[in-house]
């Protein structure tokens, strides 16, 4: 049976809108304005830490230790904000970098020398993305309920592993990209590793099927599965895709401390999470960016790095951090009720 005429010219103009641009230029248009909203908080705090410090803030050594420390925080990122776009959650991401570090730094490891730890700590990761994706994929438990069964079960095998103690790395080849002489124009490695992270994750995001059946899906999962997408198998794949990013920022995190240890990346999670709110993704899915992500991570290290070196204690930066995501929340939900 046809559709009616007059139905049709609706669901026409419906799809078209009254001003003559389309809903993707729209989309871009505020991708853009967001970004340029977050650069110029970006350089404010250049601004702020040049004023309050300006012989120790924008000193190459700071900042070459600002982006190290954004680096791990930020592939963690890369992962988290395709979760959250999909529409899901991921809260183990702190417990996988852990057990990916202190697995990759057991004495058996090593033995296999830099390519056994990487394997190691890229497995590990994948292995819980893996699990993560099937509990909340096939076994249709929630993601906040799946990822925090995670959280505890890689904290305590982690415990189980190290035994509390410090496991101390002796690849040669390891330690050396820590250090200066292994900088890349003056760039560290590390630094390097998240910015082709952060490529890779904005092509497949922008470029591939992947990247809009992942949008499609955190827009609407019913609409995305009568659509032809398979929603179980896209949700599996991207806490597949979580725990890659958790495994290459664990072996990030080995570089950089030397050891393995269960309390690494404690409350990584929670520090990804508000870098993909802050870069304008939303909780509910269907709409972020990865350009908005990493700039969220930057914000927040710089932030960090102001308060350290004007010797303001913790509790103030956690204060402050939550009173960003706080508001970062609101705006979404503001620009949420006038689009």
């Amino acid at each position: 049976m046809t559709q009616p005429a007059p139905a049709a010219e609706a669901a026409t103009r419906k799809s078209t809108p009254a001003d003559g641009g389309s809903p993707w230029r729209t989309a871009v248009t505020r991708a853009d304005v967001r970004t340029l909203s977050l650069l110029g908080v970006l350089a404010a705090l250049i601004v702020i830490g040049g004023i309050t410090q300006p012989d120790s803030f924008l000193d190459s050594d700071n900042v070459q230790l600002i982006l190290t420390q954004a680096s791990v925080i930020g592939v963690v990122t890369v992962g988290m904000t395709f979760v959250i776009i999909s529409g899901g959650i991921d809260l183990s991401v702190g417990a996988i970098v852990a057990l990916a570090s202190v697995w990759a730094t057991t004495v058996a490891t090593q033995e296999y020398g830099f390519a056994g730890i990487l394997f190691t700590a890229v497995i590990v990761g994948m292995g819980c993305g893996l699990v993560n994706g099937l509990l909340i994929a096939y076994g249709a438990i929630v993601p906040f309920i799946a990822t925090l069964a995670m959280l505890a079960a890689g904290r305590g095998l982690a415990l189980q592993i190290t035994d509390g103690k410090t496991q101390m790395v002796t690849v040669d080849g390891v330690l050396k990209l820590g250090e200066r002489d292994s900088y890349i124009l003056g760039i560290p490695p590390l630094v390097l590793v998240f910015a082709a992270v952060t490529v890779a994750g904005w092509l497949i995001l922008n470029r591939t099927t992947f990247g809009r059946r992942s949008v499609a899906v955190g827009g609407n999962a019913e609409a995305a599965r009568l659509a032809g997408i398979d929603v179980r198998r896209q949700r599996l794949y991207l806490y597949l895709l979580s725990g890659l990013c958790c495994g290459i920022a664990a072996f990030l995190l080995i570089i950089l401390s030397g050891s393995g240890q269960n309390t690494n990346g404690n409350l990584y999670e929670l520090d990804a999470i508000a870098a993909v709110i802050i870069g304008g993704t939303l909780l509910s899915g269907g709409r972020g960016t990865i350009t908005g992500s990493v700039l969220g991570v930057l914000i927040f290290t710089t932030i960090q790095n102001i308060f350290a070196l004007n010797n303001l204690e913790t509790a103030t930066q956690q204060i402050a951090k939550g009173a960003i995501i706080v508001a970062a929340v609101l705006v979404q939900r503001r620009s949420a009720t006038t689009t």
